[in-house]
């Protein structure tokens, strides 16, 4: 096994978050090995886009410690997060690009802003939209695009500038069973051929199960099923954090969910 897959690249060390109403988040701690995907199910306020938002140092922790990327984030400066947030590619739920702006442009605003050579991201918009299948639709506008595709250009847009963290909020939601299944083939490909660690919170426990029972082989660019964790050539095992009351509910692999009694845990599998 690669020792590599072994560094935490994302840890939460019982970390609180509140607002006004009280707190949100109280203690939640986990860690995300390098190359692993951790899938964040719960119901709605439970905390997951709050713990996306921290992982991503757009919000700081009322109490305890987010390390990212072998840095404290809530000891940082805004200066310093903004140049570590250029190593997050963050997918927002139901895409949110940019209606004024064409796919192209979308894709490309990260780029502009941090100053890219025009020849260089010329070549890395093209580049992730061909990686999303999105490349003939360079020039259309975002209100052209099914929930789907809109879906993809945000992939597209969150990897244009090859990060080696990507978070994704609620990537599969309202979309249907095979559009979503599309999605959860991407997220396969970023994780399996280019080793992108990735927090993924949804509400769908299908997409945990997508993720911990599929790999994609990058030398084929087919997706095969995954039968043992050792055909999955030592990547870390998709574990699934269900987050409940502010906590940490469970913690553990797909299966262990599949043979579960708790009645919480079998609200996700309907």
């Amino acid at each position: 096994m690669n020792e590599g897959h072994n560094e935490r690249v994302i840890s939460f060390e019982d970390v609180r978050l509140g607002f006004d109403e009280g707190d949100i988040l109280r203690g939640v701690s986990f860690e995300v090995a390098q190359g692993e995907t951790k899938v964040l199910v719960g119901e709605s306020g439970s905390g997951k886009t709050l713990t996306l938002k921290l992982a991503a140092g757009l919000l700081k922790p009322g109490a305890g410690r987010v390390r990212v990327l072998g840095r404290d984030l809530g000891t940082m400066r805004e200066t310093e997060l903004l140049a570590f947030r250029r190593q997050i590619g963050f997918v927002f739920q139901e895409g949110a690009l940019f209606d004024s702006l064409s796919v192209a442009e979308n894709v490309a605003y990260r780029l502009k802003e941090d100053r890219v050579d025009r020849d260089e991201i010329e070549e890395r918009v093209q580049e992730a939209l061909r990686f999303v299948e999105m490349e003939e639709a360079l020039d259309k506008m975002p209100t052209e695009l099914s929930g789907g595709m809109r879906r993809r250009v945000s992939i597209a847009r969150a990897l244009v500038s090859r990060p080696p963290v990507v978070l994704y909020d609620s990537p599969t939601a309202g979309l249907d069973p095979v559009t979503a299944q599309t999605i959860i083939t991407l997220i396969l490909r970023l994780r399996d051929g280019q080793g992108v660690t990735s927090l993924l919170a949804t509400h769908r426990l299908q997409d945990a199960f997508g993720l911990a029972n599929y790999r994609f082989d990058a030398g084929h660019e087919r997706v095969l099923r995954a039968e043992s964790a050792a055909s999955r050539n030592g990547q870390p095992a998709t574990n699934v954090l269900v987050l409940r009351d502010g906590g940490v509910y469970f913690e553990g692999d797909t299966g262990t969910v599949l043979e579960s009694r708790d009645e919480y845990l079998k609200k996700f599998l309907v």
